[in-house]
């Protein structure tokens, strides 16, 4: 691979900044109630099944880490405020923070609600050196949002991710072209993505634990051991990542899925359920202009065996009721009724934009009446939050689904 690639990488040509709000969930909450300021909280499920899904700074001095279960959080600090998920609240935050970054530009790659790649390299003559737009994002989102974010500004996306890594919490870090290699080296090589579990142990038994032991291998030698990864590997270790910042990928799915703090054993429970996941996963596909023709179940038993079945319609939708009725004649019967459900989940793929083909289920007359509904139902949602409106069966646990 030619020397000529990777010193134009390290020249720093563009300038990438990578934004990572500090512990989102949990500093949303803080924000929101004072009083939990300077207290250790976590964002997540039931204590029995739940998993932490944002911890703040405090309550990762006691080793608590997202994904892991609440009842181990709970175990390593038990006093530990545990709050429930507002995602929709935790949305319109994303959105003002976005809001924010296109200020200075349009080439923006989002990789989660709080976290983004920008392409800025366009937007020097404006707005200053990547440094000074990345300083103006931070102080802009803590004003308008009172949240703090991270930042790293590098040559490329790899580099630009270890620099707001190592700026945390609520810091900027900046990696020079002359700096490479002073930063790179002394990191273990599980800092290098791609790098996981089973490819680790494979380094290791090379004697490989650092980038600065990785770098004593050629490229030749790597594709020998490791195939395509190889190259991977080799251009990582030298601080090169040629990937551009891609704006917005197409969705290629919109689902939803529920663990239930107490395993469900009524068939009539986990219909109910279905009916509450296929009321989120449409309005979902709703707000985001979508409709999809493939529709697809996931059934975990108590036991930790997990199911999946899927169904392609003749058309495309995006109407609770199609989604809930595909779910519900998906369901493994014999299975549901003998074993408990731990969780529950709907996901719809094959998307496509909305007003193309045709729906899946229903004529003109009522497609339109449907639709009408739905875009009431939606500006209730969104003036009064996701429980604002809900189907009557919903609001009563041990009413039959299929009574209303």
């Amino acid at each position: 691979m030619p020397n000529a690639k990777y010193q134009e990488a390290k020249s720093g040509r563009r300038a990438i900044i990578h934004l990572d709000m500090d512990a989102f969930y949990a500093s949303v909450e803080q924000r929101d109630k004072p009083a939990l300021r300077g207290r250790p909280v976590i964002v997540g499920g039931s204590a029995r099944r739940g998993v932490v899904s944002a911890a703040s700074y405090e309550a990762r001095r006691f080793g608590i880490r997202s994904a892991m279960p609440v009842s181990r959080a709970l175990q390593l600090c038990p006093e530990v405020v545990q709050l429930p998920v507002r995602m929709e609240t935790y949305r319109t935050v994303s959105r003002q923070v976005f809001a924010i970054f296109a200020r200075f530009t349009d080439l923006i790659e989002p990789l989660s609600i709080d976290e983004a790649f920008l392409d800025v390299t366009g937007s020097a003559r404006l707005f200053g050196n990547a440094q000074t737009i990345a300083e103006r994002i931070r102080r802009e989102v803590r004003e308008e949002t009172g949240l703090a974010i991270s930042a790293g500004v590098a040559g490329n996306k790899f580099l630009a991710k270890l620099a707001s890594e190592a700026a945390k919490p609520d810091g900027l870090a900046e990696i020079a072209p002359q700096q490479v290699d002073t930063f790179l080296l002394s990191l273990p090589v599980s800092s290098l993505w791609g790098v996981g579990k089973v490819t680790g142990e494979r380094l290791k038994g090379l004697g490989v634990q650092t980038v600065r032991d990785l770098r004593r291998f050629d490229l030749a030698q790597l594709e020998k051991r490791f195939g395509s990864c190889g190259a991977h590997l080799y251009r990582l270790a030298r601080g090169f990542d040629e990937r551009p910042v891609v704006p917005e990928s197409p969705v290629k799915s919109v689902g939803h899925e529920d663990t239930y703090a107490t395993d469900l054993c009524s068939e009539i429970e986990i219909e109910r359920q279905l009916l509450h996941l296929a009321e989120k996963v449409a309005t979902r596909l709703r707000r985001k202009k979508l409709q999809g023709r493939c529709i697809s179940i996931k059934v975990r038993f108590s036991d930790f065996r997990t199911l999946t079945r899927s169904r392609t319609l003749e058309g495309a939708t995006d109407h609770a009721g199609d989604l809930y009725q595909v779910a519900r004649e998906l369901l493994p019967r014999p299975e549901v009724l003998s074993h408990p459900v731990r969780l529950l989940g709907i996901s719809v793929s094959t998307l496509e934009n909305k007003g193309h083909g045709q729906q899946a289920l229903f004529t003109a007359p009522e497609k339109d009446k449907r639709e009408q509904l739905d875009k009431a139902v939606d500006g209730l949602r969104a003036r009064f939050g996701e429980t604002g409106v809900r189907r009557a069966t919903l609001l009563e646990k041990d009413q039959d689904p299929h009574a209303r």
